[in-house]
């Protein structure tokens, strides 16, 4: 049972014995954003091989005085949850638990040489050994089945070259040359060197081994650009090196080859040979002999993560279905999908036992913390492993319902609400509407007491009730509705936001005179329109948001993602359609009172789009204020600017909503 913790004193990985008291008891006694980012959190598991060990990461954080930073490591467990420990400790993260083919280490990642490194321990104890010794760190990495050797991934090194350069501060960049790819190395788990098994240039994303360790099929893109995703291919290799066979070269992207049981056979996701660049991951299978490619039953969303096989050698795949995740079975010689998942809320990170038989995962919903479970495969029970949340104590929280309503077009469009804490039928209190990013992101049914940039129940603690709508666009309702934003941003999706705005004050929970918005991304995006289009929220926070599409398009390091939406670039005859869905080109709307919060090291939405919204809103006049947060990308990583945000935004909102 984890009972308190204490500082983790020691510099080496060492491992640790029975029950010892080294995860605390978590207490929050008020919803705040650092008392929600500082609860310690379980990761995905893995599972030994004969199933009767689990591993799982839990992450904590250090955030005193100067630290602000997340620390992983991994605990064990006996599948019948009779036994739980911690297994590694020390100064530095660890990430990525697998146990060796023959259950006897348990191997892991870690940079407390440096660099990212493999290490593997014995299950029974001893000290971590060091395994490779990768000159740029390891990226992804796994065992062959044989448990003699290990692959893994690896960027290329600079040049001679390159490093005289840096040392004698002559190291320009030429964009889009001298790339550094990632290739695919393996070595022999005894010995202190690995080679790479293919020459050429081809960067790798995922890989598997065969069955019988003699090959690896992997998917590759002609280089790192972001952009290159959309001609992602697979091919295999000779594990010992040797010749590239390519398998899958459609257009467009195909990705997350897997081995079947028999080794006949690799099971992939694939955009189908079209360039699709809005989400699509259907299953394909392809016959190593023939050549041969099938594609299997459409699962309901068409965007399916690849688990494993079944005992039955059946395809199990994740996905989400409206504001729940799930498990599903899928025949790989024809039929439909089954789903496994019953039980509303979020199951993810599953690993599958080489039998079969069971399978470890995470689960959550919107009132529980995520724990690891375990159950037969089949229908899905939950066996709980962990005891992370066991004896914690939470103040009382605010209550999610699942909600939904009919936009302006007879769409039906669903969001969760949550109430604030402490709710009586009939009162009408302040409503803050949530948007998400993606546009194909989605809001589910995931645990509302969660450390974010936006802290649900911190503001449901504050009198908020929060509306978190899935507008067309969103993932987890099927393809035709993920495309229905298609050249429509501001506008179809716009009108979901509003009828559920009106929903919720029909039902008589918001106060029409007391409402607020936020959102990051596309999120960000929405409120900048919001703002355009109406004057009825009180106040808005924008979050890494675009507010003009002809100069996002050229900046970002995604420009294909947003001419897929606008239907090809702004100069070919299409400035008008940029122009329109651009909310600088209606700043004599605006009126609301606007926070700009942004990242200062943002490559996807840079940070531009937040400078001209802020400019063009101190110009005409609107209150506003920017927030600049160091050492950011497209959102906040470090424990303390995250939970900066919240804390920002609730006073930003403070000065013009009365709670």
């Amino acid at each position: 049972m984890i009972s308190k913790r204490f500082p983790f004193l020691l510099a080496f990985i060492i491992v640790t014995f029975g029950f010892l008291p080294v995860q605390s008891q978590t207490i929050i006694e008020n919803w705040t954003p650092e008392a929600m980012v500082d609860q310690p959190v379980v990761g995905p598991p893995a599972i030994s091989p004969d199933g009767s060990m689990v591993a799982y990461i839990i992450r904590e954080t250090k955030m005193e005085g100067e630290e602000s930073e997340f620390l992983s490591h991994i605990w064990v467990a006996s599948a019948d949850g009779t036994m739980n420990r911690q297994f590694t400790r020390g100064d530095q993260s660890v990430s990525n638990p697998q146990f060796s083919p023959d259950g006897e280490y348990l191997t892991f990642t870690s940079r407390r040489s440096g660099e990212n490194q493999v290490y593997r321990m014995y299950l029974n104890g001893g000290e971590a050994e060091q395994i490779t010794h990768a000159e740029n760190g390891v990226g992804s990495y796994a065992w062959s089945p044989d448990g003699n050797r290990i692959a893994y991934t690896m960027s290329d090194s600079k040049s001679e070259e390159e490093k005289t350069r840096e040392k004698e501060k002559r190291d320009v960049t030429v964009v889009d040359t001298d790339f550094k790819f990632s290739r695919i190395y393996v070595q022999e788990v005894e010995a202190d060197s690995a080679k790479a098994i293919y020459e050429g240039d081809l960067h790798t994303s995922s890989f598997d081994w065969s069955p019988d360790g003699e090959t690896i099929v992997f998917a590759h893109q002609p280089t790192p650009k972001i952009e290159d995703r959309y001609k992602m291919d697979i091919s295999t290799v000779p594990a010992d090196s040797g010749s590239v066979t390519n398998i899958i070269d459609w257009e467009g992207t195909d990705s997350s080859p897997m081995y079947t049981p028999d080794g006949s056979s690799v099971v992939f996701t694939s955009h189908g040979g079209e360039l699709e660049a809005i989400g699509l991951q259907d299953l394909y299978v392809v016959n190593l002999s023939s050549g041969e490619v099938r594609d299997l039953a459409h699962t309901y969303d068409r965007n399916a993560s690849i688990v494993g096989f079944d005992d039955n050698s059946q395809l199990l795949i994740q996905e989400p279905r409206r504001t729940v995740s799930a498990l599903y079975r899928v025949p790989l010689n024809g039929g439909d999908p089954t789903l496994l998942t019953e039980e509303d809320g979020i199951y993810r990170g599953f690993a599958v036992s080489n039998d079969g038989s069971h399978v470890v995962f995470n689960y959550q919903n919107s009132d529980q913390p995520a724990e690891v479970y375990m159950s037969e495969l089949g229908q899905i029970s939950k066996q709980k492993i962990s005891t992370l949340h066991d004896e914690s104590e939470f103040p009382e929280m605010g209550k999610t319902e699942v909600l939904t309503w009919t936009s302006e077009d007879g769409t039906e469009i669903e969001g969760l609400l949550t109430y604030p804490v402490g709710y009586e039928e009939g009162d009408r209190v302040p409503l803050i509407l949530m948007v998400h990013g993606g546009p194909a992101g989605v809001y589910s049914q995931s645990w509302t007491g969660a450390g974010s940039i936006y802290a649900i129940q911190y503001f449901a603690e504050k009198g908020y009730a929060l509306l978190r709508p899935n507008p067309r666009g969103s993932t987890g309702y099927g393809k035709e509705f993920r495309y229905a934003n298609f050249q429509d941003w501001g506008f179809g999706d716009y009108e979901d936001l509003m009828t559920g705005v009106d929903k919720v004050i029909e039902m008589g929970v918001a106060d029409p005179d007391r409402l607020a918005e936020m959102g990051w991304s596309y999120g960000g995006y929405m409120t900048s329109w919001i703002v355009s289009q109406t004057d009825r929220f009180k106040a808005v926070s924008m979050g890494a948001g675009l507010s003009n599409l002809v100069s996002m398009v050229g900046t970002t390091d995604i420009p294909g993602y947003l001419l897929g939406h606008m239907g090809g670039p702004y100069w070919n005859g299409n400035m008008e359609t940029y122009e329109r869905h651009s909310a600088v080109y209606y700043m004599d709307n605006v009126v609301t009172p606007t926070q700009i919060i942004h990242g200062s090291n943002d490559m996807r939405v840079p940070l531009g789009q937040g400078q001209e919204f802020y400019w063009a809103l101190q110009e005409k006049g609107v209150d506003t204020e920017m927030i600049l947060l160091p050492r950011t990308g497209h959102g906040p990583t470090e424990p303390k600017l995250i939970s900066e945000v919240s804390t920002r935004i609730l006073q930003w909102f403070d000065q013009y909503i009365e709670r």
